[in-house]
């Protein structure tokens, strides 16, 4: 995928477009990382990749979900266990994951066709505004997109604690870009 969104006939498909990016951007963060690595909490917080990309994709689990009206329960232990990859983990299952659940959000939000389509704003967490009854799709896939862009710069700054590596030399190596004099794709350090 290139470094930038392609053309969009419309808004739909714009923010459908703009989330797969930012989910693209952020699985890149675990580009060439060992187990060990993708586990590290090398900078102030507790913060992993592995663990940033696993939480991802669950929120974008819980929110489809929401736009599907499917009953759900806040757990908050499942909730803090969502930014650490296990140790029985791989990354693979947890790219795997993600992908079932970005394509059941772009089938969910293209078989509605209506960003206005309604859902009730869920008033028993504390993070939910108490002053809306209802979201929108749309809310929601903006809310997505910001959601996964904060946790890329998390991931990016990880990830440059680990190996100095950043987001444009780590797209050029994973799709094969030439070097040029002003970007040289990342390469694992011997």
């Amino acid at each position: 995928m290139p470094g930038q969104v392609g053309p969009v006939s419309n808004e739909q498909e714009g923010l459908l477009a703009y989330l797969a990016q930012m989910r693209y951007v952020l699985r890149l963060t675990a580009h060439g990382l060992t187990d060990e690595q993708l586990r590290a909490t090398p900078s102030a917080s507790a913060l992993s990749v592995g663990g940033l990309i696993k939480h991802c994709a669950s929120t974008e689990e819980n929110w489809l979900a929401t736009i599907r009206r499917e009953p759900q329960t806040v757990d908050y232990q499942q909730y803090a266990e969502n930014f650490k990859l296990a140790d029985d983990e791989r990354i693979e299952d947890v790219f795997a994951r993600y992908d079932r659940v970005a394509e059941q959000t772009e089938k969910t939000v293209t078989e509605l066709g209506d960003l206005d389509y309604r859902i009730e704003v869920d008033h028993s967490v504390p993070w939910n505004r108490k002053d809306l009854t209802h979201w929108n799709v749309r809310w929601i896939l903006l809310h997505l997109i910001q959601e996964t862009a904060r946790h890329t710069g998390h991931a990016d700054i990880v990830r440059e604690s680990i190996d100095g590596a950043t987001a444009y030399p780590l797209m050029a190596a994973a799709e094969g870009w030439p070097e040029t004099p002003w970007l040289k794709p990342w390469a694992r350090s011997e």
